[in-house]
């Protein structure tokens, strides 16, 4: 018959089984339109694509698919033997491990320097002239040895700044051991000397009052901001390039495509994925710095920065996830962290060791029931001692509650230190145990 209906028996082997019986069903008299067809014919197709792409996920692993699952466990297994690897628990491994992953790092940078010949070249020319201006001498000497004295003093600080963010959190907090203390010396010396002239030097290595000491009341808050403003401007601008790691790390691992195996990012990849079912604080916390970076762009990210801020190693992922341009997020970090943090930071030290605050402080200690006294003593005899060296009258001696609170911060300096150290030996070992582990799973495939 001439229906104008396509063939039911001679169409089935091309089509797919639904479509078949809609045509057999026509043929029996229960017309079908051809964009019914069409629609059924395209939905078992896509049916089809889904199950083919489920088995292309399916990973060949030692000659054999091995589903994504398994990757995932094996990976979780990698993971966890490589945390296990640190100097507490396996001392000499972590040390073999750490030595290794030194030459290694050293042999890649000397291959990349060979391979540049051309700025080695010129970065040891120019380090030539340098060297020879610096020792020969003449009338520029002067100029030498100021600008020798502003490069380390920033040089200084800077590094302070990078050493507290880098290392995606677990970083040296310098702020607490150089900064902050630094400040509140300042603050204290600037409402005894009434005044912030300070001889230099040696400011600001040692804290001496002028000759001339100005009157009472002549200390603002605002003149010891502009006093310690290079060295707080400078730490800022240190940490804000320690953020920069998370930024390429991210950026790198999106460009290419692979997984780089960092818990930070790995977590941030498992927050994207289980986004909507996200119900703890800390989880809520970071999917909104997450959303804020992402959708708000360069204000949102001098939003994260310009506040003391634990997730902003979050932002910088997130950055680089999302292929935010460098300078954008650059920019923003440097001048939220160097500038509106770092002020708010200066005015909360600076507000805390002005002089009616901190005599409020101690007469609080000495209130205390019981213990008050005792612990009242030593910080008064400190605050006296500081007060005798800022005035040139050392040879009193020294207090017995000086030495008592200057030991105690340093070993706080040297715990601090220490697990910094431990934290980049433990950190490299690791390192070069997934070196080992990508090789031995590289040799595993190719068998």
């Amino acid at each position: 018959m001439s229906s104008g209906w396509p063939d039911p028996s001679g169409g089935c082997e091309r089509r797919s089984r639904a479509a078949c019986r809609i045509l057999r069903s026509g043929e029996a008299g229960v017309r079908a339109a051809p964009q019914e067809l069409l629609i059924y014919e395209m939905a078992e197709n896509g049916k089809n694509c889904d199950q083919r792409r489920v088995a292309m996920n399916k990973e060949q692993y030692n000659g054999s698919f091995t589903d994504p699952s398994s990757m995932n466990e094996k990976k979780r297994r990698d993971r966890e033997e490589r945390q296990n690897i640190v100097l507490w628990r396996q001392p000499l491994i972590t040390l073999q491990y750490f030595s290794l992953e030194i030459l290694v790092i050293l042999k890649e940078w000397t291959s990349k320097l060979w391979h540049r010949q051309s700025i080695v070249v010129s970065f040891l020319l120019l380090l030539a002239v340098l060297i020879a201006t610096y020792y020969v001498e003449g009338a520029h000497q002067k100029y030498v040895q100021r600008i020798e004295k502003q490069f380390l003093l920033y040089a200084y600080w800077i590094g302070l700044g990078i050493l507290s963010s880098v290392g995606l959190g677990t970083g040296l907090h310098t702020f607490l051991l150089y900064l902050g203390p630094h400040i509140a010396s300042v603050t204290l010396a600037a409402y005894e000397c009434n005044s912030v002239n300070f001889p230099e030097p040696p400011y600001p290595d040692q804290i001496i009052c002028p000759e001339e000491e100005g009157t009472e009341g002549t200390i603002s808050l605002w003149s010891i901001i502009s006093k310690v403003r290079i060295e707080a401007c400078m730490w800022g601008i240190g940490t804000a390039i320690g953020e920069l790691p998370p930024y390429f790390m991210a950026r790198a691992a999106r460009l290419s495509g692979a997984e780089p195996d960092d818990e930070e990012y790995q977590e941030f990849e498992e927050m994207l994925e289980h986004a909507e079912t996200a119900q703890d604080f800390a989880s809520r916390a970071k999917l909104a710095v997450q959303n804020l970076v992402q959708k708000v762009g360069f204000f949102g990210i001098l939003a994260c920065a310009s506040i003391p801020n634990p997730l902003f190693d979050l932002a910088g992922i997130t950055c680089g996830h999302f292929l935010v341009p460098f300078w954008t997020f650059f920019g923003a970090t440097l001048i939220g962290k160097a500038i509106i943090k770092m002020h708010i930071q200066k005015i909360f030290v600076i507000i805390t060791f002005s002089k009616h605050i901190v005599e409020q402080m101690v007469a609080f200690i000495g209130a205390v029931p019981g213990v008050g006294p005792s612990l009242q003593k030593p910080f008064q005899e400190y605050l006296e001692a500081q007060r005798q060296k800022l005035h040139h009258k050392s040879e009193m001696g020294t207090p017995q509650g000086e030495n008592w609170l200057s030991w105690l911060f340093e070993k706080l300096v040297v715990v601090m230190v220490c697990y910094f150290i431990l934290s980049i030996i433990n950190s490299m070992a690791q390192s070069y145990a997934k070196r080992m582990q990508q090789r031995l799973n590289s040799e595993e495939k190719t068998k």
